[in-house]
């Protein structure tokens, strides 16, 4: 019985051992860029964001690493990734990020002409019906 007993405890011992052999090493993440912003003003509770992070690596740039645009609106959320493994990837990353930052500069345009516009009407609205009429 304690024989048994002996040979169970060393079961449980090499396994806890084999347990912690088997854990890789895991390196923390190093980023050459990381940013997080809330697209909406905290008064509105609502969790509107967009995060971006570019990774590096300890010994210099990381081909491999993990480079995200993140954007979330309300339950929404796309994650954009910008890989880096070939030159040519790297090419590709580069065309798409300045292609979301072009058309995102024209829709910020056209979307402030609108504002104006819908100001300017309800200026010219209010203005007419002020006027005192003889």
């Amino acid at each position: 019985m304690e024989v048994c007993r002996l040979t169970h405890l060393q079961r449980i011992a090499a396994c806890a051992v084999v347990r912690y052999k088997a854990r890789p090493m895991t390196r923390k993440s190093i980023y050459a860029f990381s940013k997080r912003a809330f697209l909406n003003p905290s008064s509105t509770r609502q969790t509107s964001y967009i995060q971006a992070h570019v990774q590096t690596g300890q010994d210099g740039p990381d081909r491999w690493g993990d480079n995200m645009v993140i954007i979330a609106d309300c339950k929404r959320v796309i994650q954009l990734e910008f890989f880096l493994g070939s030159k040519r990837d790297r090419r590709i990353s580069l065309a798409k990020i300045d292609l979301l930052i072009k058309v995102l500069t024209k829709f910020r345009t056209a979307l402030a002409r609108e504002i104006t516009l819908i100001e300017g009407e309800k200026s010219a609205l209010a203005t007419k019906s002020t006027k005192v009429i003889p």
